[in-house]
């Protein structure tokens, strides 16, 4: 179903960081960062979504103090 592949491919895209460091150091090797079993439009999409996510943008956006409009 299109639907299962977009958000397998949206929870990998969003854990795809995670799993990256971790597999630097030599751990989690059963899971894949990108799982190429379930490549496809739908999966693909949610991956660049997830990777890509708004979550993510606002970690980094709320260590700045001010408005930013002098």
């Amino acid at each position: 179903m299109w639907w299962a592949d977009l958000l397998w491919g949206f929870w990998n895209g969003l854990t795809a960081w995670i799993v990256l460091i971790v597999h630097v150091f030599g751990a989690w090797d059963q899971f894949p960062v990108y799982n190429a079993e379930r490549s496809g439009n739908w999966y693909d999409f949610g991956f660049l979504l997830g990777a890509g996510s708004p979550f993510l943008g606002r970690l980094g956006g709320r260590s700045r103090g001010g408005s930013g409009h002098d």
